[in-house]
């Protein structure tokens, strides 16, 4: 090594050759922890984001014990809890905590960012307990004109407004716009309703759709590809001609996804506009005879199937990344390229390119 002089063959005094040789050795030492700190830097930048909510959210991983994560299981906000309570809106809510009106276990609370366990702490609004309220599950068709919300300034018909004999705060479970009926979802399991509406699970959700004029195949075809919106990508998982009325045709059409008048801006895509939406089924929940304007309670097996059904997409999701991530690292290993590689060699060469 360049380190290594021998004070014979130089003419040089041993403790000179002893100095030179420390100097040789820290420029290669530090030669490599500049080296070491690119690989470091490349580590945080890919990681900095997971690390820091890792250690906001108590999370297991980097910089968390796994204990806290555990107990964030059981944590839930103050505002979130008060709304499934029944006791307002989360924005609502949220004005009653910077009010001082909510307190736990006896003393007030200002601070929106409060979380609670419900299980063993006590949650009272102007000295009267809070409990939560039991899950409930209504399905409704929804008539022309209604509105999918809890509250508008305008005092139009909402769709909550057809259950009146339901003591819980339900919320719509997805959204029909005004001009759309059918098959609606109203319960106060926010979870159930973020797995059945989020595109992510790809719960199927089925409509009778009268557009005017007569769709080519190609034009259902389209459908099935695919069409580009303002959003995004969007297709239809299944498309079925029904019949012919008029100068307009009656489609069955099965999507997938959430967006908002998905199905309206796909056909108006296609140059047909949509004259009457009707949504008949949510998973396997159907709409049935269920005459306009009425309610009934879910029943216990079409609860579950949509349990099922949303819970088996999210396994099959997270399968499919699995199997993705692990033939990613076996063709890098063939490749003998270590998972990476590509992106710690792009850091060191701008590394060098930086000025010193």
């Amino acid at each position: 090594m360049f380190w290594s002089i021998n004070p014979r063959s130089t003419g040089a005094s041993p403790v000179g050759a002893v100095q030179r040789a420390q100097f040789g050795m820290a420029r290669f030492l530090a030669k490599k922890e500049r080296a070491c700190t690119v690989v470091r830097r490349v580590f945080i930048i890919t990681k900095e984001r997971k690390v820091l909510q890792a250690l906001l959210v108590g999370a297991p991983g980097i910089g968390a014990p796994r204990a806290t994560h555990k107990a964030s299981n059981a944590m839930i906000r103050l505002n979130k809890y008060l709304a499934h309570a029944g006791i307002a809106s989360r924005r609502q809510c949220d004005g009653l905590i910077a009010g001082g009106h909510v307190s736990i276990d006896g003393q007030a609370v200002r601070d929106l960012g409060t979380q609670i366990d419900p299980e063993k702490q006590k949650v009272a609004v102007d000295g009267h307990g809070v409990r939560a309220e039991r899950p409930v599950y209504w399905l409704v068709n929804k008539p022309r004109g209604y509105l999918c919300t809890n509250f508008d300034p305008a005092g139009r018909p909402l769709a909550i407004d057809l259950v009146p004999h339901v003591r819980q705060r339900v919320y719509t479970v997805g959204r029909l716009d005004e001009d759309s009926e059918g098959l609606l979802l109203l319960t106060n399991d926010g979870e159930l309703a973020h797995r059945l509406m989020h595109p992510r699970y790809g719960v199927e959700k089925t409509y009778i759709v009268q557009v005017a004029g007569n769709p080519h195949r190609d034009d259902l075809q389209q459908l099935l590809r695919g069409v580009w919106l303002s959003d995004g990508h969007v297709r239809a998982r299944h498309v079925k001609r029904l019949r012919h009325q008029g100068e307009s045709t009656w489609l069955e059409i099965v999507l997938s996804e959430g967006k908002n008048r998905e199905v309206r801006r796909m056909l108006a895509r296609l140059g047909h506009k949509v004259m009457r939406l009707r949504r008949i089924a949510l998973g396997r929940v159907y709409l049935g005879r269920l005459a306009v304007g009425k309610s009934r309670p879910v029943k216990h097996d079409e609860l579950e199937g949509l349990r099922r059904v949303a819970e088996g997409i999210r396994r099959r999701d997270q399968r499919r990344k699995v199997h993705a991530g692990a033939g990613h690292a076996e063709d890098r290993q063939r490749r003998g390229k270590p998972p990476g590689a590509n992106a710690r060699t792009r850091n060191v060469r701008r590394e060098k390119k930086k000025p010193r």
